[in-house]
């Protein structure tokens, strides 16, 4: 092994391993400690291993003689004969524990060894992908053997030889490429043709297939106390959200004639069977390949496969990126580009040329620069970016087991991971990332930019002034539009100036220029004909326009965007019409860099407000900066490149930002009117979503007012002297006012104060020693829960002290889990008596859903804040992270429920800029259903919506077994 630059020196400090080793034998302490002191560059390598990753950290401590082990053999040799044990294994099992045990025994022992030799430079990216693909084909073959053995032994199926079993599964994406990642879900799709199988008469072929899957899944995914193999995803088969676990081979040829989207041909590059009827499989990636591989090479393929680049990245923006908290494989400059790089170039060509097609991403480039598809300088620079970017996720992965690709998103982990990465800095690693992810931009962003947008493919597209062209007319109808004529009107309405805005010859001008490609995005979001309406309704808005057209027409990218904005999110649209300045900000570069944090938004705010000429001028220059950062940050979820984490944390500092400079104006202006109180201090708590900073567009702000004083002397000093609790009562009403008081310049927010103490029968603002005996004494459960979400947002140093000092006795109070729990399932199911949780869309309330997800963490702070004050954040996905790392939670629920967390809420961020009233996905338009999909990081809808069903169902399990265990005698 040789260590990396930045491992640590060990050689005066006792080693990490030693406190993982103590209980070992003798003999294998011994050996460990002889390994440790002949090789200085293992010793590092394992010091790395033990600092940075508890998953490694743990199976080196729960069998250290496997380190020992995999110390002593060459690794690959030694991996090859664990699958070679293990298959043995397998083929010796009397039952399902034995044959489980062996799959997962083969999967630590991988992990273990591939990790080592990863980050000991003894293997390279294609060696460890290839070790992980060859220990995932090895156990999902062996318990598909399993599986049809046992068939045969239950007299389900008759003896089959040389594998023709009529069952076959296909391994796709990173998996069928051989190029798995380190903690990968593997992608399967699984198919079988009854005509093959040799099943019994009695026993009908969907069914059994469907079972058989259904118990390989569990076999490969289930945890048990030796771990898991792998997570199993079979949503890339045809329309995952109504098709079975198996499909017949005919029905899957069939959907692929029909329907086949290009993502699916895409897709299929990299199909490779690895299991069961390995003949069948290759008989049907051959009937495949005239769906894959198309001989001719048309303009019309160009256009879709450039579509699907635009929906990839709706708006590419500028070079900067934020290092903390991005994404390697989705984020800008990430992984995906690359592959969509090589992916799109080989459909494009692969039907003439069959040496491209290969599903090796690396391969891919290599015989894409020789042929002369990519420049050399293109090739080697996507190819180094591609490998460091797979070691940096494979990195991340190795922490936790977590199939992330998240960097972390505090400077102080980052630096932290950066060690892990073997730098000395987190400087240092951030520069190395991003000049390979600016690279990555600058070859993406030249992948088919000239091509012509479909609708110039389509055919013509003239609109002349006095009558509609009939080719045009016929063009638009190919293009998706059902009233072509109608469209055709109002586009020779604008190049006829009717728009106030295009009464200038030269606005007509550069408007013209973008009219095909306006036209083509228009079409692409699935009903142009309200899009088009859409648009006709912003120019007509549009206060100017010139300095607007001239900016769309160059640059195509804003254009996309826009169409976006007003096929999904009209009311942004109606914003950015009325204040067209505001898509000069999508032009600085500093855009899509970091989020600006409180400092530079509250220096912002307080700039513009003390140019205000009175209190109304105030009022409505806090409106434009709060409305204005709102669009912005609006476009950036839009457009994919701000996640729903990151998001929410955006909108709730705005509003903190905004509670703090105006509360402050409110406060300075009130003490005019009634001066000051004798140790009067005022504290503005942060409730819900807004305290756990997972706040939406539409977001209320849910307050609570606490305050206090000295009983010496109760009244103000100022012209209009006030009692302590009136001066308190009174200065809330002003800072509820100034925030919800509709002006010229619209309303800030909605602010709801109900869960002050009492609710609506108690005072608007409450004094702190009584709030803090209303919570020992007659608070409810669900007000304790509330309160795991209060955060200061306004005080003195000293006032927020003291109000958070309460808090925290509140929250670390012991309690009965039991009867916690109890209390919270009879909350949970009244609230399901009043909502209803049925709809898999109502995100919030459906079972599996966000309250769901809520109640939980809220549970785990209240029941184990006495025992473990870290877990006690604001943040549902943080109290459920920390309650992992700490073991409230175990690993497998932990990395269920923040990755639900984290998908519903980026779901919910979209669908509250782009709908007021509650989802329908049979009513949506398909641009809201393909921005859904996108954000949930899924191909399509139908998939989307098969994973979301699914995840609500494993939620709602992990939800009512945490809730309703055992000692909980209950009927739910």
């Amino acid at each position: 092994m040789r260590a990396g630059v930045g491992l640590p020196d060990v050689s005066k400090a006792p080693h990490p391993l030693t406190a993982l080793i103590e209980t070992a034998e003798d003999s294998v302490r011994q050996g460990l400690a002889g390994q440790l002191a002949a090789y200085p560059d293992a010793a590092a390598v394992l010091a790395s291993v033990c600092v940075h990753s508890p998953f490694l950290a743990e199976l080196i401590r729960r069998d250290p003689a496997r380190l020992l082990r995999l110390l002593h053999a060459d690794p690959a040799a030694g991996l090859a004969g664990a699958r070679m044990a293990m298959a043995e294994a397998v083929q010796a099992a009397t039952d399902e524990a034995e044959v489980m045990v062996a799959l997962r025994r083969l999967r630590a022992e991988t992990a273990l060894a591939v990790a080592l030799a990863d980050i000991g430079e003894v293997f390279d990216l294609a060696a460890v992908t290839a070790e992980l693909t060859a220990t995932a084909d090895a156990a999902i073959s062996a318990a598909v053997d399993y599986l049809l053995r046992e068939a045969v032994g239950a007299g389900k199926a008759r003896k089959f030889t040389g594998g023709a079993s009529g069952y076959v599964v296909l391994a796709m994406g990173k998996h069928g490429a051989r190029e798995l990642n380190y903690s990968s879900d593997v992608d399967l799709i699984v198919l079988y043709d009854p005509s093959q199988a040799p099943l019994r008469r009695d026993v009908e072929a969907a069914s059994f297939f469907v079972r058989l899957t259904r118990q390989l899944v569990r076999l490969i995914q289930e945890r048990t106390p030796d771990g898991y193999v792998a997570r199993v995803d079979l949503r890339l088969r045809p329309d995952p959200a109504s098709t079975q676990a198996a499909l017949s081979v005919d029905s899957a040829l069939d959907y692929y004639e029909r329907e086949g989207a290009t993502w699916e041909r895409a897709a299929y590059i990299k199909a490779r069977p690895i299991a069961g009827d390995l003949a069948l499989g290759e008989s049907f990636l051959k009937q495949m390949a005239p769906f894959v591989w198309r001989r001719s090479l048309d303009y019309a393929a160009v256009a879709d496969v450039h579509a699907m680049k635009q929906e990839i990245n709706a708006f590419r923006g500028h070079d900067a990126v934020a290092v903390e908290g991005h994404n390697v494989k989705l984020g800008r400059g990430g992984i995906r580009e690359i592959e969509f790089f090589a992916q799109t170039q080989q459909l494009i060509a692969g039907g003439r040329d069959t040496r491209l097609r290969t599903p090796r991403t690396l391969e891919a480039l290599e015989r894409l620069a020789e042929d002369g598809w990519i420049g050399k300088s293109a090739r080697e620079e996507l190819s180094e970016a591609y490998v460091y970017l797979r070691r940096v996720e494979h990195r991340l992965q190795m922490v936790a087991d977590e199939q992330t690709h998240t960097l972390p998103d505090e400077p102080r982990l980052l630096a932290d991971f950066a060690g892990f990465m073997g730098y000395a800095s987190r400087e240092a690693f951030a520069a190395e990332l991003t000049r390979r992810l600016t690279r990555v931009q600058r070859h993406y962003a030249r992948l088919f930019e000239d091509a012509p947008p479909r609708a110039a493919v389509e055919g013509r597209l003239e609109f002349p002034a006095k009558a509609d062209d009939r080719e045009t007319l016929a063009t638009l109808h190919r293009l998706g539009y059902q009233q072509p004529q109608q469209a055709s009107v109002t586009v020779r309405g604008w190049l006829a100036g009717e728009p106030r805005v295009l009464h200038n010859a030269t606005a007509r001008e550069r408007l013209a220029a973008i009219v095909p490609l306006l036209l083509d995005a228009l079409a692409r979001g699935g009903e142009p004909d309200l899009a088009l309406i859409a648009a006709d309704r912003f120019f007509r808005q549009l206060a100017v326009g010139l300095r607007l057209f001239s900016v769309l027409a160059r640059n195509p990218d804003l254009v996309r965007l826009l169409a976006t904005i007003l096929s999904t999110a009209p009311r942004l649209g109606e914003i950015l019409a009325r204040r067209p300045v505001l898509f000069d900000a999508l032009l600085d570069p500093a855009f899509f860099g970091p989020l600006p944090d409180e400092v530079a938004l509250e220096g912002r705010l307080r700039s513009q407000l003390a140019e205000a000429s009175d209190e109304e001028d105030l009022l409505d220059r806090a409106r434009r900066f709060r409305q204005e950062q709102h669009v912005l940050m609006g476009v950036r979820v839009l457009s994919g490149t701000l996640p729903a984490e990151q998001a929410g944390d955006a909108f709730a500092r705005l509003a903190d930002v905004v509670i703090r400079v105006l509360g402050e104006q409110v406060i300075d202006r009130f003490r005019e009117a009634h001066g000051v109180l004798a140790g009067g201090e005022v504290a503005v708590l942060a409730m819900g979503k807004l305290g756990g900073r997972e706040m939406t567009a539409g977001s209320d702000l849910d307050l609570i007012v606490l305050y206090d004083f000295d009983d010496a002397a109760p009244e103000s000093d100022g012209p209009r002297p006030l009692h302590g609790t009136q001066y308190y009562a009174r200065l809330t009403q002003r800072l509820v006012s100034a925030l919800t008081t509709p002006t010229n310049a619209g309303r800030l927010y909605e602010v709801d104060l109900r869960l002050r103490p009492s609710g609506r029968a108690g005072p608007i603002a409450t004094r702190l020693p009584a709030f803090e005996v209303y919570q020992a004494e007659e608070a409810w459960t669900w007000e304790h829960m509330a309160l795991t979400r209060a955060r200061v947002v306004l005080a003195s140093p000293v006032f927020r002290g003291r109000v958070e000092q309460s808090i925290s006795a509140v929250l670390r109070r012991r309690r009965d889990p039991v009867r916690l729990a109890a209390d919270i399932l009879d909350m949970r199911l009244a609230i399901a008596e009043e909502k209803g949780d049925g709809q898999a869309w109502d995100l919030k309330y459906t079972q599996g859903g966000l309250v769901d997800l809520e109640f939980l963490a809220q549970f785990l702070v209240l029941a184990h804040g006495v025992a473990h004050p870290e877990i006690m954040q604001t943040s549902t996905v943080r109290v459920l992270a920390s309650a992992g790392r700490l073991g409230v939670l175990d690993t497998v629920d932990t990395q269920l429920l923040t990755r639900a967390c984290s998908l519903l809420h980026d779901l919910t961020q979209v669908l509250r800029l782009a709908v007021t009233d509650a989802f329908d996905p049979a009513l949506a338009s398909p641009a809201l259903r393909q921005l859904l999909a996108r954000a949930g990081t899924m191909p399509d809808f139908a998939t989307l919506d098969a994973h979301l069903r699914e995840t609500q169902q494993e939620v709602r399990s992990v939800f009512l077994r945490l809730l309703s265990g055992p000692q909980i005698r209950r009927q739910r």
